[in-house]
This record gives C-alpha cells, sequence and structure tokens, in this order.
C-alpha cells in the first residue's frame, strides 16, 4: 500500500472531522470530494466516511448529551431508519450528479434567502418549526442521502438552521442524531460487502488524526459567539451547495 496514499487520506479524514468537531456537520463534504481524487475504490471512501463520522460522533456525543432535544431526535432518528433502505435504491437507479444538482441548488437558495430575505417571514418559519413533526420528511431524507453517498447531515442541518436551534442545541443534537444515523449506515455498508482489508488499514492509521481534529475543533467551537457561529453555519451552507454543484458539472 502506497504511503503517500495513506498521508493524504489522513489529511482528508482530518479536515473532515475538524469540520464536524468544530461545527457539528460537513466532514462527508469536506472529506468524499478530497478521497475521490484518490485511486480508491469508492466504496471504500464511503465506508470510511461513515465509520469516521461514527466515531466523531461517540467520542463528541458524552461532552453534550445534557444539550439534546430528545422529542426532535427521536423523531428524526425514527424516519431515518425508514430512509436509509431507499437510499441503497437510490444509488442503483438515480445518478449521483442529478441529486447533487437538486442539493446544490436547495443549499445555495436556502442560505441566500436566510441572509437576504424577509425577517418576519424567516420569523414565521421558525415558528412553524417548533412543530417537531417538520422533522420527520428531514430524517428521512438524512436516512436516504446518506446511506447513498453519505450527506445524512445536510438534511438536518436545514433542518436546525430553520428551526434557529441554539448553536449547543445545534451541534450536539446534530452529533446525537449522527450517532444513530452512522451506526445504521455502517450497519449497510458492511452487510453491502463494502469493507474491506485496506478500508480497515485507512480507518487505524486515520484515528489519531480523528483524535486530534476533535480535540481542536471542540477548542474553536468554544470561542465563536452565538452569532458569529450563525453566520459560519450559513457561510457553509452556501458553500456546501456551490461544492455540490461543482460535483455536478
Amino acid at each position: 500500500m502506497d504511503s503517500s496514499i495513506i498521508i493524504l487520506v489522513i489529511g482528508a479524514v482530518f479536515l473532515g472531522s475538524l469540520m464536524r468537531s468544530t461545527f457539528g456537520f460537513g466532514d462527508s463534504v469536506v472529506s468524499m470530494p478530497l478521497l475521490a481524487l484518490l485511486p480508491i475504490p469508492f466504496s471504500t471512501t464511503v465506508s470510511l466516511v461513515a465509520l469516521v463520522g461514527c466515531t466523531v460522533a461517540i467520542i463528541s456525543i458524552f461532552s453534550g448529551w445534557k444539550n439534546l432535544d430528545r422529542t426532535i431526535l427521536l423523531k428524526l432518528s425514527v424516519s431515518t431508519i425508514f430512509g436509509i433502505p431507499f437510499g441503497l435504491l437510490l444509488v442503483n437507479y438515480a445518478e449521483k450528479k442529478w441529486i447533487s444538482l437538486i442539493l446544490g441548488i436547495l443549499l445555495v437558495s436556502y442560505s441566500v434567502y436566510s441572509v437576504l430575505g424577509s425577517k418576519r417571514r424567516q420569523l414565521t418559519i421558525q415558528t412553524e418549526f417548533t412543530n417537531t413533526n417538520y422533522g420527520l420528511p428531514f430524517g428521512f431524507s438524512a436516512g436516504m442521502l446518506g446511506s447513498a453517498y453519505n450527506m445524512n447531515g445536510i438534511p438536518i442541518v436545514l433542518y436546525g438552521t430553520m428551526s434557529n436551534w441554539s448553536p449547543s442545541k445545534f451541534k450536539d443534537t446534530l452529533q446525537a442524531h449522527f450517532l444513530l444515523s452512522s451506526l445504521l449506515i455502517v450497519i449497510s455498508h458492511f452487510l453491502s460487502g463494502f469493507w474491506t482489508r485496506e478500508l480497515g488499514v485507512y480507518f487505524v492509521l486515520s484515528l489519531p488524526a480523528v483524535l486530534l481534529a476533535i480535540f481542536t475543533g471542540n477548542y474553536l467551537y468554544t470561542r465563536i459567539k452565538t452569532e458569529k457561529f450563525k453566520k459560519i453555519v450559513l457561510l457553509s451552507i452556501f458553500l456546501l451547495g456551490v461544492f455540490t454543484l461543482i460535483d455536478f458539472f
């Protein structure tokens, strides 16, 4: 196994884990495109990102359990379970580029609207989203996109911003949901035959970088004020949309 490839894999995993530890999301959108540039199978890339994401969630959840909204988490998790089988079908019957196009347009449109749109309308949306049943379609989409492309974070991030969650609730509820959904996605990858010796080597060698990213990300998170955190999240959503559109073209 080429040592230079291993170093590049570890670097991609570190950057994704740092994004996830700091803001609660974004690891797959950072890591997946970087790993896709390397000569490793797509199934290995998907499985590695899922395993790393699950690891980050397991470690992070211990420090943030008290900030969870358990009602929302339950509804998101149950609907995610129902979405996972549809994601496996999506891999076989839908081209990824068209999914990227739809997601990219959605993310860019939402982030621009959140900055330039009517404050009254945004408050109306936030009020409507106090009804936790709005989380059901977002959870379903997370399960579907997660099992197909490791994009389970995008729907939950949109739901959290539309609901105007506080930074602590946003980060910790996302991590708890990702833990549950990632475990199911990891199992689905294992049953689909995605696990290989190569995957095990990449994962084990990446663990020190993942731990460093978690420590660094948690430190950065404590240094960011609430309003700045929300602005960074919106900027991240916009950039996620742009990168997703780039993936289409």
